[in-house]
């Protein structure tokens, strides 16, 4: 039996759940070091005399350099291999963290941060491949749920972490924590981390097949011969960035990016500006900070809830759904500032749904492309949904000087996060094949259910 084929229609064994469990814990060091700067935003200003522009592009540094990450590091890891580029971008990550923590002036603060970004945005563009391509067709939204809920865990926890160190070790401890933790995750790939069974299908190295049963027997899956072999004369495919634009993906990929860069957009938006739009629609400061609490509790069980119901529903249509259901929550999360209870609650399950369109995402991007384009496709999208986290606040800021109210904004955002569930309309699994000998698997019950695809299938 094919490999492909054995880990879409089998069920999980423990070791895959090791993986999807291995690679939540990444995201959970990754939703921790994204919000390092914010959870030390105080004592970085006492100590460096920063306005509140220079603290903002702080804070904006990280999400830069998770763009570059995205974009650079996403494509190397489909020539060079995901397992390689990961462990790549946690040594990147270890050692931005680790020189944050030796700064001395708030400019090495901001280089080191971008350095941290661009760690975290490889780490993203081939953990969720990976994480993907190792779950079966019935559990892999819920696998992917799972793995992108690592994410505010990470943030809750270390915000408690900061908490705690802060008033003892200082801010520099935040920093020193994270690189000591990401350099663990770096000796826990490496040693119990298998490659990317698709990467090896594709690139069909002379040892490829021996890996491949190896891996096979690593994740019990019995009665595996290695993989289908292509068709007399035909070459592994050449991963090249410009497909990702051109004939048969360009519409997929550009939808995706509006998708991403929509969503992304309402997500900070919403992560962002809660607590003082809530403040100025009319709320305390304290029960504004509360409302953000809200959100972000309900983005904790978000992605959860996205994953439980994609084992039974299509993927991409929860996501529209999601998509939608997150723009009216927003109008009535803002509209109901008078009556604080219902505020909150709105809040949460703002927090749950926009979460859960993330997770949606990351589900539904790496089943639209083939192997050869898959971490290529992940990195771009993410990279792209970056330049909307880092318009958003921006933009918003802009609008609140100008003097739009919050009702407005948060209509305005609605409509936006909208226009990416339009952008979803008409996005497929990817179901055909590339120099293979046998002809695509059809879907079983829905889109969702379609094996991740490779192009050696």
């Amino acid at each position: 039996m094919d490999i492909r084929k054995a880990i879409d229609t089998t069920p999980m064994s423990s070791y895959q759940w090791y993986i999807v469990g291995l690679a939540t814990f990444l995201n959970a060091l990754d939703g921790y070091d994204v919000l390092a700067m914010a959870f030390t935003a105080n004592s970085v200003t006492a100590e460096f005399g920063l306005t509140g522009s220079q603290l903002g592009s702080l804070l904006s540094a990280g999400l830069i350099g998770m763009a570059a990450g995205a974009l650079v590091l996403g494509p190397l890891a489909d020539r060079f291999g995901r397992r390689r580029m990961l462990i790549i971008a946690l040594i990147i990550n270890a050692l931005g963290l680790a020189m944050s923590a030796s700064a001395g002036s708030a400019n090495e603060l901001g280089l080191w941060r971008i350095v941290t970004g661009v760690g975290i945005g490889g780490i993203l563009a081939t953990v969720t491949v990976i994480t993907s391509e190792y779950s079966n067709n019935r559990n892999r939204g819920m696998a992917v749920s799972i793995y992108t809920a690592g994410y505010g865990l990470g943030a809750t926890l270390g915000g408690l972490l900061a908490a705690q160190i802060i008033p003892s070790f200082g801010w520099r401890s935040v920093f020193a924590v994270g690189a000591a933790l990401t350099t663990i995750a770096v000796v826990i790939v490496a040693f119990s981390l298998p490659e990317s069974v698709d990467y090896l299908r594709v690139k069909r190295t002379p040892d490829a097949r021996t890996r491949v049963l190896k891996i096979a027997h690593r994740i019990g899956k019995t009665g595996v011969t290695g993989f289908a072999e292509p068709a007399p004369g035909t070459e592994a495919p050449r991963a090249r960035l410009s497909d990702l634009v051109s004939g048969r993906f360009r519409s997929t990929t550009l939808k995706l990016w509006a998708a991403f860069f929509f969503i992304m957009f309402g997500f900070y938006f919403a992560n962002s500006w809660t607590p003082k739009l809530l403040v100025e629609s009319g709320m305390t400061e304290n029960q504004g900070i509360i409302g953000g609490l809200a959100l972000t509790l309900g983005g904790t069980f978000g992605s959860l809830l996205y994953g439980l119901i994609t084992v039974k529903f299509n993927a991409r249509h929860t996501l529209m759904v999601f998509t939608v259901l997150s723009a009216i929550t927003l109008v009535l999360f803002i509209t109901t500032t008078s009556i604080p209870a219902l505020a909150f609650f709105s809040g949460v399950l703002v927090g749950m749904l926009i979460n859960g369109c993330i997770a949606g995402l990351y589900t539904v991007t790496p089943q639209s492309y083939p192997s050869e384009l898959r971490s290529s496709g992940v990195g771009w999208g993410i990279g792209i949904g970056r330049f909307g986290a880092i318009l958003a606040p921006i933009t918003v800021g802009a609008l609140l000087d100008g003097g739009w109210s919050p009702t407005a904004l948060y209509s305005g955002v609605a409509v936006v996060v909208v226009i990416g569930a339009v952008a979803l309309i008409g996005i497929k699994p990817y179901l055909g094949t590339t120099g293979s000998s046998e002809p695509a698997a059809p879907a079983k019950r829905q889109e969702d259910s379609a094996p991740v695809p490779s192009a050696a299938n």
